[in-house]
């Protein structure tokens, strides 16, 4: 060490961590980009038809099951209530999803 307080080998340390320090940054942002997600408009959009597809299966599926299901309950016509509710559901749900995916999208 020397007198006056500075050591050279500290000051050394000092710019190999600066160094060290320049390419991890460097590092970690191209790691960012090739690990990005696309997150456009479009991506968004797609998300959101998807999500709505989704929606109106599921909704259909459930829908007509559950009519069906209190029909047979109330009127004693087990099983068919639930058989011809959860097929009209299912061709709902189709119905409008065919006419969803359709339509022109902007």
């Amino acid at each position: 060490m020397t007198g006056n307080g500075s050591d050279p080998e500290l000051g050394s340390e000092d710019s190999r961590l600066v160094s060290l320090e320049e390419r991890l940054d460097r590092a970690e942002a191209a790691e960012a980009k090739r690990t990005a997600v696309n997150a456009g408009p479009e991506s968004d959009a797609n998300y959101r038809l998807g999500n709505r597809v989704l929606a109106e299966l599921l909704g259909g599926l459930i829908g007509g099951g559950l009519f069906g299901w209190l029909i047979d309950r109330f009127a004693g016509t087990s099983p068919w209530g639930l058989l011809v509710m959860l097929f009209l559901g299912i061709v709902v749900a189709f119905r409008n999803i065919i006419r969803l995916t359709s339509t022109p999208r902007k």
